[in-house]
């Protein structure tokens, strides 16, 4: 929001310098971001009028004019096409200053002398386009210095406001505030009712209350839309950022800078039948002001007439329907809009406008016909024409209510750590615009129209802190009893895991909870959590794992040339359930490129294995249940590169090498290897344990046998292990054989046993037994048999 220091103080006169104004303003949660000149400091420019316009004797682009600065003519050479007899424009007389650069002097151009500047709005600061020299209004008094008659020098603030206050979006919404924080007098525009001179109405239907409440309009005919916006609003328009287009659109835009009622003007002419408050229909299509065509949905509010859709409510008119060079009679519209119903609509077709950052923020629901008479006034004004009676449609059941709020003595003092007198807090919330009323307690108030962030006690806490000020509060430190907190002794810390993987060459990542939904359909069968109102159209579903946020940190890192990329990122993941929604924190896992970074000896790239080393790695670190593997099938993963991830026999997640074809449509030439797994059980570890080491030998026997080419390494390994007895210390894989010897459809596995006893030296009777009683359990449960 960019405000004219000038305006501001044409409303609430108060002594404050923009240093001034800066500091109370961002004290009190108006942020200014910028202060700017509304000009170069120029001096010695006056108003000037062109008598007499020659040809230079020796240039054909340029003109010699005489031109009169109240007192004298000045002899001016001149090269601006639009220069011409009777011209009233900005003169720089000899020794004027436009900038630090730039002074003025007497000067031959070409053999004929020049004794000052003609100026163009560009070469003031008043412009950023060249486009000639400054037409002054024909009125503009001869000889009076610019800066006086523009209203100069003057400041710009540009001040960042919080969603929450869409009241101050607006210079009387300013003012109020400076008035409030400063103790000086605000007054408000003058708006007087402007009466009917014609008949003429147009019929509004309201099919949409709940999205449009009230809705107001006036037609106002005979309107000469040819007529010059005055300089005095062309300046103050441009001072608050806004384009000057045609008087009718600037006094609409004018009221909404002033005001904060953002308006539209319609072509009378074009509107077929009445206006109707609507939701638009599916595929309905609407060409915009800026010529683009929207294609809109069913929850999109139109304005529209008996034939056709005129304008998405709230947020930009249609081109059709729009002021023209030709329009006579014109349809002054203002309206209350939902901030629900117009959130999120403008970004959805790549738009931006004042309208819908009000309208979205909240505007005064009690606004809409003092706008309208504000703006007949100026129209007639400026343009003429004749006013017909203002209609007003309204849905009272739908619009807002006036919220009523208690505020205690006791919170207050509580929250400011001091008392405040009560008159003190009446005054500051009568001048907020609240309605007060005091009690035993403390005071009863009802929130204005435009407040909508108004609805709790905390919030009257706060406007109270605020008006005062927070500098004037006692500050104190805080005092809370300080204590550690208790660390599971089994489980590892978060901290120790992404240092774990740090240490490993991997880099954490943090990407947004929100992903595109085309993405996410890759990895995951069902729908996401949609948002209500996303920020961009790739970011509209809650993420249900890690991946998609991964593989999009890849493609960016990609297509920046980055060839070896060791990803990790954990957060929380949003799975919808017949229960609810699960949220969860899980961990993610990426590797691709080069297994080592670049050196002599290197050219592998990164496998399965290498990802689940990582995975094991983890493990390893505090002694939790070992990860086992079993083969799976995932629709973003490569057949037979793919397993589930299972924690003490519970499915924990999925790791795997992402499908070649979905690489392909990803545009990742390298094998990518992917992980996603729930965070909890990879941090529950085991308390460590002394045991004492034995002081007896131990024997080690090899073992061959033949199972079933189905059968995982995994399964023999459970079926060893699941004999419990304490003298098997160790089972290890150190060959696998396929081949005719043994038959197809067979392989062997070749293990290296460990025994060892805590209390004697085993004898050979001690380990055949162990033996046979492992073949038997093997012969058993995995049809294994022994290798001759």
């Amino acid at each position: 929001m960019k405000a004219s220091i000038a305006w501001l103080k044409s409303l609430t006169p108060t002594a404050l310098d923009a240093d001034g104004l800066v500091s109370t303003l961002t004290m009190a949660g108006l942020e200014v971001d910028a202060v700017e000149a509304a000009a170069l400091p120029f001096t010695d420019v006056v108003v000037g009028e062109v008598k007499q316009v020659s040809p230079h004797p020796d240039a054909e682009k340029l003109q010699v004019c005489q031109v009169f600065d109240g007192s004298r003519n000045w002899q001016v050479v001149c090269g601006a096409a639009n220069v011409r007899e009777g011209l009233k424009t900005p003169l720089a007389r000899v020794g004027a200053q436009l900038s630090e650069k730039i002074h003025i002097q007497a000067t031959q151009l070409r053999g004929v002398e020049s004794q000052g500047m003609l100026c163009g709005a560009d070469e003031l600061g008043l412009a950023e386009d060249r486009a000639g020299l400054m037409e002054l209004p024909s009125d503009a008094p001869v000889g009076m210095a610019l800066q006086d008659y523009l209203s100069l020098p003057d400041e710009i603030l540009e001040i960042d406001l919080t969603p929450n206050r869409g009241d101050c979006l607006s210079v009387t919404g300013l003012a109020r505030e400076l008035g409030v924080l400063t103790d000086a007098v605000f007054t408000p525009v003058s708006v007087a009712p402007v009466p009917a001179t014609i008949p003429s109405q147009v019929a509004v239907e309201l099919a949409a209350p709940n999205g449009c409440p009230t809705y107001v309009g006036r037609v106002v005919e005979h309107v000469d839309v040819a007529r010059p916006t005055p300089l005095w609003m062309v300046e103050r328009l441009r001072r608050s950022g806004v384009r000057s287009i045609d008087a009718v659109v600037d006094i609409t835009n004018y009221v909404m800078l002033e005001l904060g009622q953002p308006m539209h003007a319609f072509d009378r002419d074009a509107l077929v039948g009445g206006v109707i408050v609507r939701y638009a229909k599916p595929g309905e299509a609407l060409v915009l002001l800026d010529g683009r065509t929207v294609h809109l949905s069913d929850d999109v509010l139109v304005i529209a007439d008996h034939a056709k859709p005129l304008a998405i409510a709230g947020v930009m008119g249609g081109e059709h329907s729009g002021i023209q060079a030709s329009t006579q009679h014109v349809f002054l519209e203002a309206a209350y809009f939902d901030p629900v119903t117009i959130a999120g609509r403008a970004r959805r077709f790549g738009l931006h406008t004042d309208a819908s950052q009000r309208f979205e923020r909240g505007v005064d629901w009690a606004l809409a016909e003092r706008a309208i008479e504000r703006a007949t006034a100026l129209l007639l004004e400026i343009c003429g024409g004749e006013p017909g009676p203002v209609s007003v449609s309204s849905a009272p059941a739908h619009q807002p209510s006036t919220p009523v709020i208690t505020l205690r003595r006791a919170r207050l003092t509580q929250q400011l750590a001091m008392t405040l007198p009560d008159e003190t807090v009446a005054s500051m919330l009568e001048a907020l615009g609240l309605r007060v009323d005091s009690t035993a307690d403390g005071w009863v108030c009802a929130a204005p129209s435009w407040r909508f962030d108004l609805s709790i006690e905390q919030d009257l806490v706060e406007e109270v802190a605020r008006v005062y000020g927070y500098n004037n509060l006692p500050t104190s430190l805080p005092a809370q009893a300080i204590t550690m907190t208790p660390q599971p002794e089994a489980t590892m810390t978060i901290g120790r895991l992404k240092q774990f993987l740090v240490d490993a060459d991997c880099q954490e990542v943090v990407t947004y909870s929100f992903v595109d939904p085309s993405v996410q359909a890759h990895f995951e069968q069902a729908p996401g959590v949609q948002l209500a109102n996303p920020i961009a159209s790739n970011m509209a579903e809650m993420r249900q794992s890690m991946l998609p946020g991964l593989i999009e940190a890849c493609r960016t890192n990609v297509n920046r040339q980055v060839n070896r990329i060791r990803f990790f990122e954990t957060g929380q993941c949003f799975v919808p359930e017949a229960g609810g929604l699960n949220q969860s924190e899980r961990l993610g896992l990426l590797l691709m490129g080069p297994a080592e970074r670049t050196a002599w000896n290197t050219g592998r790239l990164v496998d399965f294995f290498d990802l689940k080393g990582l995975l094991d790695g983890i493990i390893a670190l505090h002694g939790g249940d070992a990860l086992n593997y079993a083969v799976g099938t995932h629709q973003a993963m490569a057949p037979g590169q793919t397993a589930r991830v299972l924690c003490g026999g519970e499915p924990i997640g999925w790791v795997g090498r992402l499908h070649p074809r979905l690489a392909k449509r990803l545009d990742l030439a390298k094998p990518v290897y992917v992980a996603d797994l729930a965070l909890s059980p990879l941090l529950a570890g085991r308390v460590t344990a002394f045991e004492m080491i034995s002081k007896y030998p131990s024997v080690k026997r090899d073992l061959a046998i033949i199972v079933s080419e189905t059968t995982p390494w995994q399964a023999v390994q459970h079926c060893v292990e699941s004999i419990t007895d304490p003298r098997l210390r160790a089972v290890e894989l150190f060959d696998v054989y396929r081949g005719d010897s043994i038959g197809n459809e067979l392989k062997s596995f070749a293990l290296s046993l460990t025994f060892q006893a805590k209390d004697s030296t085993l004898d050979e009777s001690e380990i055949v037994g162990l033996m046979s009683a492992l073949i038997t359990r093997l012969k058993t449960e995995l049809g294994a048999t022994l290798r001759e």
